[in-house]
């Protein structure tokens, strides 16, 4: 035993934590072998909670994910997977009828898991070279066109106060590509300046802070500023839209709440279809970026997308539409 696995394990002794090993090391004459009992599976994973150091969504999320995985393991009886293990692994979750998003994730999950057990010596990393779930470069959401996007605001009612605030919220989201957490995580005093222009600063995707500005064009601003203004006697630390539910009339929007809002105004403008969700206005918001001139890298930033190659989909969508192939051979065929 070398002697930082000695002071480790010294260490948890003091700390009262049971030091029964959940992986057993090889040597080379030795096969690895993974201890599937819960209390050995559980500490391990609060071991790796703390190495990744994420948030409490993205925990719990791999928790779930990694409970699949040791009840596979369990369930197949095996207690030293290997590369070929976590193939087969992939394939049985395809056959459970498992969406390839879930695969992903699940995969993602134990590749993390494994890279972690070979930082800290406990088991070698038999993930690192499985590939996930083949995931289309098609969106399962449709968007709106600018002329429906218009239209979905016109039919909304503004003389009343929830009015004000639907129409506000809806064009923030068509405009600017905000997800409904970052709708629902809002504040007043999260509206600033920068330079000449309007921003709104979000706290997006995996963050824990709100250090992403988002310009605000005019016509969305002044919408908020109406709605904002009908409110009256605000606070900077106030949600920048509230509930009108009596039961809890004036607290933040639910995501929940936030995406039937939005539910209600595709279905009012005769828009009703199950591709047409909340997150739609994200899609839009993207799509006609790129429609009327905005590169890639703008788009990126304006959805605030880690990775660029989740901005080409737009474009490689938009490809798609643009292609005339299909259109020559209707006129070769039909004059």
């Amino acid at each position: 035993m070398c002697i930082i696995e000695y002071v480790k394990r010294r260490k948890m002794m003091n700390e009262g934590i049971n030091i029964k090993p959940t992986i057993r090391r090889a040597t080379k004459s030795q096969t690895h072998e993974l201890s599937l009992s819960s209390s050995n599976l559980s500490m391990l994973f609060e071991r790796f909670v703390a190495f990744i150091d994420a948030t409490p969504n993205t925990v719990r999320t791999y928790k779930t994910s990694l409970r699949q995985w040791f009840k596979y393991l369990k369930d197949t009886n095996n207690g030293h997977p290997t590369m070929d293990t976590v193939r087969e692994y992939r394939e049985y979750l395809k056959d459970s009828g498992k969406r390839p998003t879930t695969i992903q994730n699940y995969i993602i999950a134990v590749k993390q898991f494994f890279k972690w057990t070979e930082a800290e010596r406990l088991y070698p990393n038999i993930a690192k070279y499985v590939k996930g779930a083949k995931i289309g470069k098609n969106f399962k959401k449709d968007y709106l066109t600018s002329k429906q996007a218009k239209h979905v605001l016109d039919t909304i009612d503004r003389s009343t106060l929830i009015g004000k605030r639907n129409y506000a919220m809806l064009a923030i989201m068509l405009t600017m590509g905000l997800r409904t957490i970052e709708i629902s995580r809002s504040n007043v005093g999260d509206l600033r300046t920068s330079g000449d222009a309007t921003v709104l600063y979000v706290q997006g995707k995996g963050h824990v802070e709100k250090d992403a500005a988002v310009k605000m064009p005019t016509h969305v601003e002044d919408a908020v500023r109406e709605y904002l203004s009908a409110r009256k006697n605000l606070k900077e630390d106030q949600p920048l839209f509230t509930s009108t539910s009596h039961n809890n009339a004036g607290q933040r929007m639910t995501t929940r709440s936030i995406s039937g809002i939005v539910k209600h105004s595709f279905i009012a403008a005769g828009y009703n279809s199950p591709r047409l969700t909340a997150h739609s206005t994200r899609h839009t918001a993207a799509t006609l970026s790129l429609l009327h001139g905005a590169t890639l890298q703008q788009t990126q930033q304006l959805l605030r997308h880690k990775n660029m190659q989740t901005t080409e989909i737009y474009a490689h969508n938009l490809d798609v539409a643009k292609n005339p192939a299909s259109s020559d051979v209707d006129k070769a065929i039909f004059g």
